[in-house]
């Protein structure tokens, strides 16, 4: 079904793109558009769209939250296949599933969350979590660039999903109090502005600041006392040239609950794996685990290891009273 319908959503797409001038994404936006008034009665639809018929025919309605979502996914990947900034790639969804478990024990027992994330891109990550958690979810996103807001946008509000978005520099501050839960696919590069790393405790001198390193304190100063933080790292983050500041500012304001290695198959190479950080940031009732849960993930594919990590990961959080 989700195949099915990304193919009509394409076809519609690529026929947008022909008769406007501009690119696969914006006429995805385009699309977008019309499919979102025709399901808002507060919006006026544009009846005289050149495509409204087959619009119509594509019944977004008929799937499921999380089915839009893969959709609507399919297509910004294609859209980003294009995208000359490397950085824009889309978390995958193995990704998503692994941090949903870990979100579902550290907040077992709360009713509701407040989460960030901190680079939401497309907002698939974030939309992702939401569609499988269970339980509400008051959420915010971040993105710098504006063609990835309004997909943000498009999609969610596709998916039904409440999320407030800030169209911004994440680095920057925001108008925001602090959440229960930080998430980010940390983007991997230097940041260019030197004078607003200079008001992080982890930037360096004479040269670029690590844009992942200043985004992991950013995430810090907008997480509660007690929170959570969840962040997909490069699985050098600790040996980089510039770790030391990073390292330092971690064990002063958080304890490290865990550190997971993503499977291998879900990278391009070994180059770009990656692993999930957890952190709890320093309360006045905290302390750390007498071991951080260390772990290596398998593919969803291998359904009988996957079972076994679960299974070790569940006796963890028990004995940690998590």
């Amino acid at each position: 079904m989700i195949e099915h319908h990304f193919r009509q959503l394409d076809q519609l797409v690529e026929e947008q793109d022909r008769q406007v001038e501009g690119n696969y994404l914006d006429a995805l936006i385009d699309i977008l558009n019309v499919i979102w008034a025709e399901e808002d009665t507060e919006k006026e639809t544009d009846t005289n769209h050149p495509l409204i018929e087959k619009i119509k025919q594509l019944k977004f309605e008929t799937l499921a939250k999380d089915q839009i979502r893969k959709v609507i996914e399919l297509a910004i990947l294609k859209g980003l296949k294009g995208a000359v900034q490397s950085q824009h790639v889309i978390t995958p969804d193995t990704i998503a599933s692994y941090m949903t478990y870990i979100i579902e024990k550290i907040f077992h027992g709360q009713e509701e969350i407040r989460v960030f994330d901190l680079v939401s891109g497309s907002g698939n990550l974030l939309t992702a979590i939401m569609n499988q958690l269970n339980k509400p979810v008051q959420a915010y996103g971040s993105e710098v660039d504006p063609t990835l807001v309004e997909l943000s946008v498009l999609s969610a509000n596709l998916q039904k999903n409440q999320i407030d978005f800030f169209h911004q520099d994440s680095l920057q501050p925001f108008l925001l109090d602090p959440v229960d839960l930080m998430i980010a696919d940390l983007p991997v590069g230097y940041y260019p502005d030197d004078e607003r790393a200079k008001s992080f405790q982890v930037h360096v001198k004479d040269e670029h600041s690590y844009a992942h390193h200043l985004l992991i304190e950013q995430g810090l100063n907008y997480t509660k006392e007690a929170g959570f933080l969840i962040f997909v790292i490069p699985n050098t983050l600790f040996s980089s040239d510039q770790a030391s500041k990073l390292y330092t500012l971690i064990h002063e304001t958080a304890h490290v609950v865990a550190l997971l290695q993503l499977p291998a198959s879900i990278f391009k190479s070994k180059q770009n794996a990656k692993s999930l950080l957890v952190l709890q940031k320093k309360g006045q009732k905290t302390k750390a685990p007498k071991e951080a849960l260390l772990a290596k993930l398998p593919s969803f594919k291998d359904i009988k290891a996957t079972e076994n990590i679960v299974s070790k990961m569940n006796r963890w959080f028990e004995q940690s009273g998590y």
